[in-house]
């Protein structure tokens, strides 16, 4: 074989691999595509497999139809009652008529850019007719079904099928949550400062009280201390009286003991006393007493 025919045979070989690469194509199991013909879809593919076009005048878009997940930024949100909300979240979608899908966004990456400014339009149109405590209460799941059926209709004009719109978080703005946390430490401080001065004001009385008792206490027991102590002494002397009635002469020597003990007792007391002064009376000898 000569030069020119293996040229010839290389040439032709290209040729219908050439050909072949560009009439054949093969749509996977998780996608669907659009034929377009100069630009122009002329039908769209949902089956999968290998398929056929017309080389060189038709090329395919392959999409994606399974379900995906766009999960948008959070987003602030004004409430009816004048609340700003952070509002984090998440919707799942799958692309259903991607022929509509291509006349309207054309590629995945501005469809999710589209969906994400209809989820946004959506949460504030319905968040911004209900209150903070609406949301929190029961009525959140019927609001959750308004904004993914609003979600819904608007997603359908660009080929997209809505399956769940959910709100993941909703939280108060960071300078919000400042302020509260500031203005609630401010109360607790305030609220702290009554209690201790209630308490000390709570202190003082009882203080004020116990000191009252206590005062009134000991001078009650004084008196009883007096009133008994006074008996005490009214029944000594009367003791002491009946004793001196009895026998006068043991009561002066009693008293005369007692003269000499507060006077001889002191180490420092000098005295100077005749032998036979009557201080010294008893003092050798012991009386007579009893008769």
């Amino acid at each position: 074989m000569s030069d020119k025919v293996k040229v010839f045979s290389l040439i032709v070989c290209a040729v219908v691999l050439l050909v072949a690469a560009n009439t054949f194509y093969v749509v996977g199991q998780a996608e669907q595509a659009i034929v377009l013909q100069f630009g122009e879809p002329v039908r769209e593919v949902k089956e999968p497999g290998l398929k056929i076009k017309t080389p060189f005048i038709q090329n395919v878009i392959l999409y994606d139809k399974r379900l995906l997940n766009l999960d948008p930024p959070a987003q602030e949100v004004v409430l009816n009652d004048k609340k700003r909300l952070d509002v984090d979240s998440f919707t799942r979608y799958q692309i259903v008529d991607p022929l509509k899908f291509y006349q309207t966004v054309r590629t995945e990456e501005q469809a999710r850019s589209k969906l994400e400014e209809i989820v946004n339009s959506s949460l504030r149109k319905i968040l911004g007719r209900i209150t903070l405590q609406e949301l929190l209460s029961q009525q959140r799941t019927q609001i959750m079904q308004d904004i993914s059926s609003a979600v819904k209709v608007d997603a359908a004009q660009i080929g997209v099928s809505v399956a769940d719109v959910r709100i993941r978080r909703a939280d108060l703005p960071i300078e919000v949550l400042q302020a509260i946390n500031a203005r609630m430490k401010s109360e607790r401080e305030r609220e702290a400062k009554e209690f201790r001065g209630q308490g000390q004001q709570l202190s003082q009385q009882i203080r004020a009280l116990a000191e009252k008792e206590s005062t009134i206490i000991i001078a009650d027991a004084e008196k009883q201390a007096q009133i008994i102590r006074g008996n005490g002494d009214k029944e000594a002397i009367e003791i002491w009286n009946q004793a001196a009635g009895t026998d006068p002469k043991f009561y002066a020597y009693y008293r005369s003991l007692e003269a000499y003990r507060n006077a001889l007792n002191k180490g420092e007391t000098s005295m100077v006393l005749a032998p036979d002064s009557e201080f010294f009376e008893f003092f050798g000898q012991t009386p007579k007493v009893g008769k």
